[in-house]
């Protein structure tokens, strides 16, 4: 398979995927190293296609209508509860990120969208592969949250407010938060 021909392949297998596709997957259908599938991935990106990469693999960003800040609070035994309404109601919670007073932003994408991802995320952080990164601001922590419709974030805003996750904006937390923060 050409170079033309493998990189319209993955981009057919990542639209399909409802989970991250890993670069050894791609590289085993396609016949090539997985060094050849970073390549690829590098000019589909320069030729304006959307990939984000993840712990598990690539996801091709699909085109949605909105995203939305939030700044949340809760345990760690929320978090399953927190996530799976999110996906629930039509969210991906993109990522999530901190601001620290003295770091300032530190981001980690998670690209979930389904309870099975959320169950996959959950079992990587038990198994101690690493801790939640809100612990390092005592629970407070964003997600940017996408959906297909504004009516869709706003279900979203009103079931974590009626969750008791959303939390205020602080003094120190820079204002351009404010835009998409409860």
């Amino acid at each position: 398979m050409n170079g033309d021909a493998r990189r319209t392949h993955i981009l057919a297998r990542l639209e399909k995927a409802t989970a991250p596709v890993s670069a050894s997957a791609l590289a085993e259908a396609c016949g090539v190293s997985r060094q050849v599938i970073v390549q690829d991935i590098a000019l589909l990106r320069a030729q304006g296609m959307e990939i984000s990469s993840h712990a598990r693999g690539y996801v091709l960003v699909k085109s949605r209508a909105v995203s939305r800040v939030f700044k949340v609070l809760h345990t760690d035994e929320d978090v399953e509860r927190e996530l799976n309404l999110i996906v629930d109601l039509g969210g991906t919670v993109e990522d999530v990120f901190v601001y620290h007073k003295v770091y300032g932003e530190v981001h980690a994408p998670m690209g979930i969208h389904t309870r099975l991802q959320v169950r996959r995320f959950l079992k990587d952080i038990a198994e101690g592969k690493s801790s939640l990164l809100k612990n390092v601001t005592a629970g407070y922590h964003y997600h940017t949250i996408v959906a297909d419709s504004k009516e869709t974030l706003a279900l979203i805003e009103q079931a974590l407010r009626e969750g008791g996750f959303l939390a205020p904006l602080q003094a120190y937390e820079p204002t351009q938060l404010s835009g998409g923060v409860m």
